[in-house]
């Protein structure tokens, strides 16, 4: 293997945990595991019924603890470990297999859905078990206490940071993303303005696929670690 690879970012979406047992975030008639997005995940919702969004996350927090990372979550991590240029792997999911997978270079643009912050005092940490009628552990504020996620209305995370990195990226690879949300539909193109060579893998082509210069289509858990073998034997 050569001494240098080229600066890689790679952008994973909700496709890619789908296999591991996490429901797609849109799914059918545009409900999100029975509830309108309005309902459960704006700024908006919690004003409104705190609880009700509470008790929607704690079901996913949940769901979350019973899967378990699938072989293109470990392919990644092992694309990491032996690439000798940039690396940055940017996550529009909120669960935490990549992690669990063992990658490092990592920025969640919506948050992390094992965090919790507290609207009142500010406190940004991991935190077990339910939220639902959970005091701030900090200020005791009741509620306080919500998911650490980005929610409809508000602005990703490491904006400035991802921008950086695809201005000197060389290639892009988006794997299992819908291209239905921005920010990240447009990191293609912004990619592709610096120069970067890009490549779609998906399960079947997204809204934004003629944007990419190359494409692989079929299950994350087959295509991904076909791929990550493929550019690493290259050297």
């Amino acid at each position: 293997m050569s001494s240098h690879h080229p600066a890689l970012v790679i952008l994973t979406g909700a496709g890619i945990s789908a296999e591991s047992g996490l429901p797609t975030f849109r799914g059918a008639g545009g409900l999100w595991e029975g509830h309108r997005v309005e309902d459960v995940a704006t700024p908006e919702a919690f004003a409104r019924d705190p609880e009700l969004v509470l008790r929607f996350y704690d079901a996913r927090r949940q769901a979350l603890a019973r899967v378990a990372p699938n072989p293109a979550h470990f392919a990644l991590a092992r694309l990491e470990a032996a690439w000798q240029g940039p690396f940055l792997l940017i996550t529009q999911n909120v669960d935490d297999l990549h992690e669990r997978a063992g990658s490092r270079k990592l920025l969640h643009m919506h948050g992390e859905l094992v965090r919790v912050r507290c609207v009142r005092c500010g406190l940004n940490e991991r935190l077990e078990g339910p939220l639902a009628g959970r005091a701030c552990p900090r200020c005791g504020a009741r509620p306080g206490l919500r998911p650490d996620v980005v929610w409809f209305g508000e602005i990703p995370y490491s904006l400035d940071e991802i921008e950086a990195a695809l201005a000197r990226c060389a290639l892009f690879v988006a794997i299992g993303t819908s291209g239905e949300v921005y920010p990240a539909a447009g990191f293609v193109d912004e990619a592709r303005a610096h120069g970067a060579h890009t490549i779609e893998l998906n399960l079947e082509p997204s809204r934004i696929s003629a944007r990419f210069a190359e494409h692989r289509f079929g299950p994350a858990s087959r295509i991904v670690p076909a791929w990550v073998e493929e550019l690493l034997a290259r050297g």
